[in-house]
């Protein structure tokens, strides 16, 4: 029998149980009766925790940034070195690993449903963009200190971030010619084209 957990451990069970079938299934596939049997719970349960499958999919999200970039940020935001920092974010998107790629996965359902439901991420648009709002912090430092080119930080970030999100979901679709090694070197190439110099060899 499954033991009495305090409510946001139990969400956070729910939440990580969701994310695996997710992951496995896909969005589309994946329902309530899944994910409880995923978590080892009623389906009642669930339903207490969350109104449906579009809200926990914005708690996986919000999980899932909070634990992909979290370190990411750290490090970027603690090089002193404008482009370091820059590769620091890029290398963190297209590496190659179920952990990236999973990630990539998770992102494609989501801006699907958005897509669909745009008010789905209106409340959590501020708790995903970790990576965006560090490339605008990096950005401006290396505009100011002239590393880059004089350009609108904030701006800049958000096509880059744009940018990112395209090449990963099309690689979450497996789009032949596209793989990470790829992808690095696409947003590498387009962070020059705004910014300047910046590379170096993508991650093996």
């Amino acid at each position: 029998m499954n033991r009495r957990l305090a409510p946001d451990l139990r969400r956070q069970q729910i939440i990580a149980a969701a994310r695996t079938v997710i992951v496995e299934r896909g969005l589309a596939a994946t329902s309530l009766r899944d994910i409880a049997a995923a978590a080892q719970v009623s389906v009642g349960t669930v339903t207490y925790h969350f109104v449906g499958v579009d809200e926990i999919l914005s708690a996986v999200v919000i999980t899932e940034s909070e634990s992909f970039y979290a370190k990411v940020v750290q490090a970027a935001d603690s090089e002193p070195d404008p482009r370091r920092a820059m590769l620091i974010l890029i290398d963190s998107l297209f590496g190659d690993s179920d952990k990236t790629s999973e990630h990539w996965k998770i992102w494609a359902d989501y801006w699907a449903a958005t897509s669909r439901r745009p008010e789905i991420a209106d409340a959590y648009a501020d708790r995903i963009r970790h990576w965006q709002n560090c490339l605008e912090r990096v950005i401006a430092r290396g505009v100011s200190d002239s590393t880059f080119r004089s350009v609108d930080p904030n701006a800049t970030a958000l096509k880059m971030a744009a940018y990112s999100d395209g090449l990963g979901i099309q690689m979450s679709q497996q789009v032949t010619g596209l793989d990470h090694r790829t992808a690095h070197r696409w947003l590498v190439d387009f962070a020059e084209l705004l910014l300047g110099p910046v590379s170096r060899p993508a991650p093996g």
